[in-house]
């Protein structure tokens, strides 16, 4: 393996973990949007941010670790990318931004009209930020983005059928994740009430991205042959594993088991972005520029590697550090797991009560 192809398997790393992570934080987002308004409508907002408030912030190393490694190690197609799709890119930031604004404020504001403005914007960002993102993969799949500084359209590049299926795919696919690991979330703070509602959601999400990925594997054949060929073709093991999880998934759900649902859901996310990047192999921006085109120098590359071998024995420890402390409800939140579980209480008594 050369040097330029270890790069790029550091770089798809960090695509695969901000999809598996961020996308999970995203998804939270948008079932605090269409929660409702009743009192299970604020206990599953009440959910979302306890289970989401300590690690929210740290999702999105991820995405700077790929910007960093992307402008780096393959300036050509950060060049390309960035000038061409600066329209949903600058939506997507902007979303990321009003995102923490949104959810930073929506506790503290102190009059209850800014608390719903501010749990507005958390909900809206929430679903703008991945749908754009998903606009981009379209667009690079699509080979709308030629090799250049801005030589490609800035509205058709992303503004087409193909792109906005794929944005809606990954809305979709960050609502299914975010429900099975809500699911566990309202498991572990006894919420047995949540964790029915979310059960319910996450058959739902896993149906409706089901259907868009039954419907981008059309498009795709349509208007972006070779990473059809190549989802078909070597990335069709990893298609068929990700199915297979995602199938496991929902066995377990329906069979009230819940161990085992959040991993297999998190490899259901890893095997179909593992499967496209091996069907766009050896291209970074496909039929247009390859990853050895695209290369920086080698001592530049070796850099990118020694700093991200330092990364996985620093930063990486206190990432799992921070998931399993807040797993284990050890990260002290405005609303933990005894108010859910009592509030579970009180509205299963209600529910029971005779009328």
């Amino acid at each position: 393996m050369s040097s330029a192809d270890a790069v790029a398997g550091v770089l798809w790393v960090g695509v695969t973990a901000y999809a598996v992570f961020a996308g999970a934080d995203f998804g939270a987002g948008f079932w605090s949007m269409f929660a409702g308004r009743g009192d299970r409508g604020r206990r599953a907002r009440e959910l979302v941010d306890w289970a989401i408030g300590p690690v929210w912030e740290a999702n999105h190393v991820w995405l700077i670790f790929v910007l960093v490694v992307l402008w780096t190690g393959f300036s050509a197609a950060f060049e390309a990318i960035f000038s061409t799709l600066f329209i949903p890119l600058s939506l997507a930031a902007l979303g990321i931004v009003l995102r923490g604004a949104g959810f930073a404020f929506h506790k503290t504001a102190r009059r209850l009209r800014g608390r719903a403005i501010a749990q507005w914007l958390f909900g809206l960002s929430s679903l703008l930020t991945p749908f754009f993102m998903g606009t981009v993969i379209g667009a690079i799949a699509g080979g709308r983005v030629p090799v250049g500084n801005a030589t490609g359209d800035p509205v058709t590049s992303w503004l087409n059928p193909l792109s906005l299926l794929i944005g809606a795919l990954f809305v979709a696919t960050s609502a299914y994740l975010a429900s099975v690991f809500l699911i566990s979330d309202a498991r572990r703070a006894g919420a047995s009430d949540l964790e029915r509602y979310f059960t319910v959601r996450a058959f739902a999400t896993a149906m409706a991205t089901g259907v868009l990925a039954a419907a981008g594997i059309v498009a795709l054949h349509a208007d972006a042959r070779f990473v059809y060929d190549g989802l078909t073709g070597p990335g069709l093991p990893l298609v068929i594993l990700s199915v297979l999880c995602g199938a496991a998934v929902l066995v377990l759900l329906a069979r009230g088991e819940r161990r085992g649902a959040r991993p297999l859901a998190v490899a259901a996310v890893v095997a179909v972005v593992c499967g496209w990047g091996v069907a766009q192999h050896p291209y970074l921006l496909p039929q247009v520029l390859t990853i050895d085109a695209a290369a920086a120098p080698s001592a530049t590359l070796t850099a990118v590697l020694i700093v991200f071998g330092a990364a996985v024995l620093l930063v990486v420890p206190s990432i799992a550090l921070l998931f399993t402390l807040a797993q284990r409800s050890l990260i002290e939140e405005t609303v933990g797991p005894q108010a859910l579980s009592e509030a579970s209480t009180e509205a299963t008594a209600r529910r029971a009560a005779p009328r």
